[in-house]
């Protein structure tokens, strides 16, 4: 943490709800092994499956990212601004600068960062974003994205994303199971009966493991852009232009066409306005806070810090 981040110190209330948060998903996974275990259902490889996913996501999730978007890399020849922006605020960020610096060719305004640990972090903007936003406000977008980078959030929200990855696994499995009869509740064997009620109770628990963790989950990512962006207000010094940034963002998004925000659906968990943002059925849901929460917060802490942020 910079000089200024020292002087405004932590928000501690974020931080308790983020721990508590990761307690509760630790929790999921405690009871999803216990389900399976009180049943005996022998599920080991769809575990290993879910666990080989969400590693090929920690290590690749870059690339990938890169690749369904569309962004392409530039060089400091193609768009010097861009990186001597990035490199000073990675300075001030006491980071390495990123790896990767991209651009994706669409209108929409956003962007975002990606990358297992800060030497491997990728930072992509649209087109839309450099032509939409002024020079303070594409600093603080920035800023936001590095914070993610610093605090290493791609790779917490792949790790605790793996309960979601496996539950939803072994609902879709016990699902077709069930479909076609592989509980054994066909057999005409002595505690057949018995078998298939343990079997339901875990379909059951399996459930509401999977939707549990997913709120979960859906919470600790709003709290981690919460968390990015009073640390990227932090490093830039400047929240007012990250609210301003923010709503500008916002604003745009809600008047282009929707075939035209599909064409970066791929990356919409990543971006720091979601694109679809009429998608979620419900604010627990949503991977984002709202625009109006992250402002009000953002503007609190411009006002009780201004002597420090001026100087």
């Amino acid at each position: 943490m910079n000089e200024r981040g020292k002087a405004i110190g932590k928000d501690h209330g974020l931080t308790i709800r983020m721990i508590f948060t990761g307690f509760l998903l630790a929790l999921t996974y405690v009871a999803l092994f216990g389900i399976l275990l009180f049943t005996g259902l022998p599920f080991e490889l769809v575990i290993i499956m879910g666990i080989g996913m969400v590693f090929f996501q920690y290590f690749f999730s870059d690339k990938l990212v890169l690749k369904t978007t569309g962004a392409k890399v530039v060089t400091n020849t193609e768009e010097p601004k861009l990186h001597e922006i990035i490199e000073r605020l990675s300075v001030e960020a006491k980071i390495p600068k990123p790896k990767n610096i991209a651009i994706m060719e669409v209108e929409v305004p956003n962007a975002f960062a990606t990358g297992r640990s800060p030497k491997q972090a990728t930072v992509a903007v649209t087109r839309g974003l450099l032509n939409r936003l002024n020079e303070e406000e594409l600093e603080a977008v920035l800023g936001h994205e590095l914070a993610h980078v610093k605090n290493r959030d791609v790779a917490v929200m792949t790790w605790a994303s793996l309960i979601v990855v496996v539950s939803g696994y072994l609902m879709q499995m016990m699902f077709w199971m069930s479909l076609f009869g592989g509980f054994g509740g066909g057999h005409r064997r002595e505690g057949g009966g018995q078998i298939w009620a343990m079997i339901m109770m875990a379909y059951i628990g399996i459930i509401i493991v999977y939707f549990v963790s997913q709120m979960l989950t859906m919470a600790l990512s709003r709290y981690r852009e919460y968390a990015a962006d009073r640390d990227g207000a932090i490093i830039t010094g400047t929240p007012q232009a990250l609210a301003s940034a923010l709503q500008k963002i916002s604003g745009q998004i809600a008047i282009i066409p929707e075939k035209d925000l599909r064409q970066v659906e791929h990356a919409n968990a990543f971006f720091i306005v979601p694109a679809l943002q009429g998608m979620s059925i419900a604010s627990m849901m949503s991977s984002h806070p709202s625009t109006e929460s992250r402002v009000e917060r953002l503007m609190e802490i411009q006002r009780n810090n201004w002597h420090i942020l001026s100087r």
